[in-house]
């Protein structure tokens, strides 16, 4: 169920412009369904979106990359950035590792006292259950990052998000790309 114009549907929240040339806020949504219809707009109830994870599709139907793309013009001449550089947009697995060295920091981030302590003051030692959770951090986020880096489709990618389960369909672990040590 949607809202069309030219039956092309017209997304909540963004603006559009009529078969007139007039432009129309993004709030329009909060318009009666008469002024809806008097800029052009017609309901659609069988138009229902499908349903996607934005994480991994740009729509129900156009999964992401996996990998980094260069991006080209229309002539297939590189796209450069205002230095010169080609622009690149990051894949889901740059993306998702980028994503994992930032948990691992905010994971290692409470405890980086520590380490700066014993580097500044003579015998202080960091304690073992510190060193140790630290260390299983830095192990977990490069088993993470390998298993990104393993993957060869978008449909093993979307895998490594999947929780195993049972025969009863209770978790029996963490999905592969959230298998982080337990919080000190």
């Amino acid at each position: 169920m949607a809202w069309k114009l030219n039956n092309k549907i017209i997304r909540a929240g963004r603006a559009f412009t009529d078969n007139n040339g007039i432009q129309h806020p993004a709030n329009w949504g909060s318009w009666s369904d008469a002024e809806k219809t008097a800029a052009g707009l017609v309901w659609d109830a069988s138009a229902t979106p499908a349903p996607y994870d934005n994480r991994f599709f740009w729509d129900a139907n156009t999964a992401k990359n996996i990998s980094d793309v260069n991006e080209v013009d229309g002539d297939g001449n590189p796209i450069l950035d205002i230095n010169g550089d080609q622009l690149v947009t990051l894949g889901l697995k740059s993306q998702w590792k980028n994503l994992t060295k930032e948990r691992a920091g905010n994971l290692l981030a409470p405890t980086d006292w520590h380490v700066v302590k014993a580097a500044e003051v003579s015998g202080y030692t960091v304690p073992a259950d510190i060193t140790t959770y630290r260390a299983a951090v830095r192990t977990a986020s490069n088993t993470i990052e390998a298993a990104i880096d393993a993957v060869n489709s978008h449909s093993a990618f979307l895998a490594l998000h999947d929780t195993p389960v049972d025969s009863d369909g209770n978790a029996t672990g963490n999905a592969p790309i959230n298998d982080w040590p337990a919080e000190l």
